[in-house]
């Protein structure tokens, strides 16, 4: 729930206004020294100059000074699993060895309610723990799983996106569901969630492997029936997902064209991975809109491949960047920034700090054209926040001693930060961190 509490937080503010085309684009962002947010009713009232929003506050207002710690919006996480919390960290070969020794054992536990409680619990203390305010996750094939992210989201007041995954084939008998209980299940759980509070329903094939033709017909029967919400999937991750695709689907020009046929693209569908695209997949994504999510953790824990940002975003294509847990190693955008710099810098792609904090803030929330309600600082936008100190550790404060530019600092984060960088987290205007362990409870 929105906090009503009206107060101000004070420290230094960085919010994004677009894309930062290099290191000296100044119109891509604000960043105010001493700066103020006034939050009212779960929402960003102001945002200016310390001095010029306590002016605007009534008398008495709780002023919690953050300084010097920066304040920013709250981290969005665009690609993450609400089964494999426990699955996270598993020793393994590639994907497809990994599913079936890992993933879909974890997955068959959620058939239980009360198991998908307890998870839902440490899940988002994990979240909120990096900074995290926002994700969109892929839930299992048990409605349970889809009702427990959502309460848990609704008990904490935060925005967050998810749906139960379709999947019908390849996959242990008691996971699979069939193309039209999948579809109905799903309507059922977007009549219920989708816009309940803060909750986006998200239609959920798992990938092409795990669906029949019948299944990727029915989920695009329910894209077409609810445009306004989201489609996730995964595409293009490995070698042998893509072979065992084109023999599952030899008719189709190539695994995108798979979802092409059944009217799964468009503007609100993010598509995992994209890692091994080719010239006439990106020309489709591109027509579409669709979305490529990129998963660097993910990506180098199974040996996938390198994400291509600059091929594709030279393409015309809209790119995200998320966490991917439980392939994905680590819950902080923070490390997921660093891993994601250095398959970039693989491919002679160096990628700016300040493209970075974009990225996992007002970019996310762009990709999910959200930008309207989280991603940003802007006044009469929702009030999820992170408060971040470059100087959390001995290790860091060390190399703060000779940190001379905001970008700098920003780096320093990226690459050496994690969890003990967060100060507090915000949601809705409600601070996070002394209620992670006692929230759900």
């Amino acid at each position: 729930m929105a906090d009503t509490t009206t107060r101000i937080l004070r420290g230094r503010l960085l919010t994004f206004h677009g894309a930062p085309s290099g290191p000296d684009d100044g119109d891509a962002y604000s960043y105010i020294e001493d700066g103020a947010l006034l939050l009212q009713n779960g929402l960003i009232a102001a945002r200016g100059a310390f001095s010029e929003v306590e002016a605007q506050a009534p008398a008495s207002t709780l002023v919690t000074d953050h300084r010097p710690h920066l304040i920013l919006p709250g981290f969005i996480d665009t690609h993450i699993h609400f089964p494999q919390a426990q699955v996270i960290a598993s020793w393994a070969d590639q994907l497809l060895d990994w599913l079936n020794d890992y993933t879909f054992p974890a997955e068959l536990k959620f058939a239980d309610k009360a198991h998908a409680d307890r998870i839902a619990k440490g899940f988002y203390d994990a979240l909120l723990a990096h900074g995290t305010t926002t994700a969109v996750a892929y839930c299992s094939s048990h409605p349970n799983s889809v009702d427990a992210y959502f309460e848990e989201a609704e008990r904490r007041g935060m925005m967050m996106l998810g749906g139960k995954t379709m999947m019908d084939r390849n996959a242990p008998e008691a996971l699979c569901d069939t193309a039209q209980s999948s579809y109905g299940d799903s309507k059922a759980l977007l009549s219920k969630w989708h816009k309940n509070g803060r909750a986006r329903y998200v239609i959920t094939p798992r990938f092409a492997i795990t669906s029949t033709p019948e299944q990727l017909e029915a989920a695009g029967s329910l894209l077409k029936e609810f445009p306004e919400c989201h489609l996730q999937t995964h595409i293009n991750e490995n070698h042998n997902e893509i072979a065992y695709t084109r023999e599952l689907y030899p008719d189709a020009a190539h695994y995108l064209g798979v979802y092409e046929s059944f009217d799964l693209l468009g503007p609100r569908t993010l598509l995992g991975h994209c890692i091994h695209m080719t010239g006439h997949e990106l020309q489709v994504m591109r027509e579409t809109g669709s979305v490529a999510v990129f998963c660097p953790t993910s990506n180098l824990f199974l040996g996938s491949g390198l994400f291509d940002k600059s091929g594709l975003e030279s393409a015309g294509i809209r790119t995200a960047i998320a966490t991917d847990v439980g392939g994905g190693t680590n819950y902080s955008m923070l490390r997921t920034l660093d891993e994601g710099y250095k398959i970039l810098q693989l491919q002679r792609q160096r990628m700016h700090p300040l493209t970075s904090f974009y990225w996992i803030t007002r970019g996310n929330a762009e990709a999910l054209q959200l930008a309207d309600r989280i991603g940003t600082l802007e006044a009469g936008t929702d009030a999820d926040i992170v408060v971040l100190d470059a100087n959390a550790t001995p290790a860091k404060a060390l190399r703060m001693e000779t940190v001379e530019t905001l970008s700098e600092e920003l780096f320093l984060l990226q690459t050496l930060g994690d969890d003990r960088c967060v100060v507090e987290t915000y949601v809705a205007g409600t601070p996070q961190k002394d209620r992670i362990s006692s929230v759900g409870s």
